[in-house]
C-alpha cells in the first residue's frame, strides 16, 4: 500500500489541482487589458495591413505621414478634454478652427500685417469665442449642446464674411509655413507642437487642483459647488482653453496647407470626438483623459489609412469614424456609469 501524504504534500496538491479563481482572471483584464485594449487594436490592424498590404503599408513613409498628418486632429481632439471634463460640450470647436484659418491668411493677405502680429490676433480670436460661449453656457444657463452648435453657425457666418467667403491661396508669407513645413527626423514640426499641447495638458489634469476639481466639475457639478469648488469659473475657463487650442490648431493647419478655405475645419468635428470619447475608455476608463485621446486618435487614422491603401472607396473612411464614435460613446457611458 502507498504511504500516506503528510499535510504539506496534500495542501501542494490541492493547490496544483485548484481551479483558477475566475475572479483574478477577471480583475486582472479589467486592471491591465481593458484600459489598454485599443494598444492591442492597433497592434491587430498593423498586423493585418501589414499582411495584406506590405509594400504600402510598412513602410518609413507611411508611418512619417501617419504621426504628421493626424497632428491636426490630435490637437482639435486634446482640445475638447478639457470642456469634457467639466461637463460641457463645444460643437463648436472645428467651426473656431475653420475661423482661425481664415482670419490668420486673412490678416497676412489682405490686412498685410506680418504673421506675428496675424497669429496674436488670431489667438485672441479664440479667447474671445470661448468667452462668449461661457456666457451663454454659464450665466445664460443655455444647453452647451445647443448654445455651442449655435455658436457654430455664427462662426461658418462670420468665415463667410472674411473675403467673401472665397478661398485664400496668395498673400502667405514663406516664413509662416515653414513653421509646420520644417521636419525633424522626417516628421513635420506640427506632430511635435502636438506632443508639448499633450504634455501641458496631462500635467495640467493629472498633477494639478485645478485639473482634479475639473473633473470633479463634471462628475457632480452641485457636490463640487458646495464643497467650494468654482463651478463656474471651472467651466469658463475649460471653453477659452478650448477656444485657443481650435485657434492655435487653425493656425498650425493653415502654415500646414499654406491657403485658407471656409471648410477647413468642417471634416475634424467628428474625428476629434470621435478621439476624445474612444480615448475616455482608455488608460483612465469613463473620464476623458490625454493618453488615451491620442491613442485612439492614432488607432482611427491607422484603420483609415489602412483602408485607403488596401482601395477601399471613399465612403468607407466615414462610415469606419462614425461607427468608432458610436461605439466609443457607448462604452464610455457604460464606464462612467460603472465608476459611478
Amino acid at each position: 500500500m502507498p504511504e500516506p501524504l503528510t499535510g504539506a504534500e496534500e495542501t501542494t496538491i490541492a493547490a496544483t489541482h485548484a481551479p483558477v479563481d475566475s475572479s483574478k482572471r477577471s480583475t486582472f483584464v479589467a486592471r491591465y487589458v481593458g484600459p489598454y485594449s485599443a494598444v492591442f487594436i492597433l497592434a491587430g490592424l498593423i498586423v493585418l495591413f501589414g499582411i495584406l498590404e506590405p509594400n504600402t503599408f510598412l513602410t518609413s513613409e507611411t508611418f512619417h505621414s501617419l504621426l504628421s498628418e493626424q497632428a491636426v486632429t490630435a490637437m482639435l481632439a486634446l482640445g475638447l478634454i478639457l470642456p469634457l471634463a467639466a461637463g460641457v460640450f463645444d460643437l463648436s470647436i472645428a467651426a473656431n478652427m475653420g475661423l482661425a484659418v481664415m482670419l490668420c491668411a486673412w490678416l497676412q493677405s489682405s490686412a498685410g500685417l506680418p504673421a506675428s502680429v496675424a497669429i496674436v490676433f488670431t489667438l485672441c480670436s479664440g479667447v474671445l469665442i470661448g468667452l462668449a460661449n461661457s456666457f451663454v453656457i454659464v450665466r445664460l444657463g443655455v444647453d452647451s449642446f445647443i448654445a455651442t452648435l449655435a455658436a457654430s453657425s455664427v462662426l461658418e457666418a462670420l468665415m463667410q464674411v472674411i473675403n467673401g467667403g472665397e478661398q485664400i491661396t496668395q498673400g502667405i508669407s514663406s516664413g509662416f509655413t515653414n513653421l509646420a513645413n520644417n521636419q525633424i527626423f522626417s516628421i513635420a514640426l506640427p506632430f511635435y507642437y502636438m506632443l508639448v499641447l499633450a504634455a501641458v495638458l496631462w500635467y495640467i489634469t493629472e498633477y494639478r487642483q485645478v485639473g482634479r476639481y475639473t473633473y470633479s466639475t463634471g462628475s457632480n457639478a452641485e457636490a463640487a459647488r458646495l464643497a467650494g469648488i468654482r463651478t463656474d469659473r471651472l467651466r469658463t475657463m475649460s471653453l477659452v482653453a478650448s477656444g485657443v487650442i481650435a485657434s492655435l490648431t487653425g493656425i498650425i493647419f493653415l502654415a500646414t496647407v499654406g491657403s485658407a478655405a471656409p471648410d477647413a475645419g468642417d471634416p475634424y468635428l467628428l474625428q476629434a470626438f470621435a478621439g476624445a470619447f474612444l480615448g475616455a475608455t482608455q488608460i483612465r476608463p469613463g473620464r476623458v483623459n490625454v493618453g488615451g485621446t491620442l491613442i485612439a486618435v492614432y488607432l482611427l487614422a491607422t484603420g483609415v489609412k489602412g483602408l485607403q491603401l488596401a482601395g477601399a472607396e471613399v465612403w468607407i473612411n466615414d462610415m469606419f469614424t462614425g461607427l468608432a464614435l458610436i461605439l466609443a460613446v457607448a462604452v464610455a457611458v457604460r464606464s462612467s456609469r460603472q465608476r459611478a
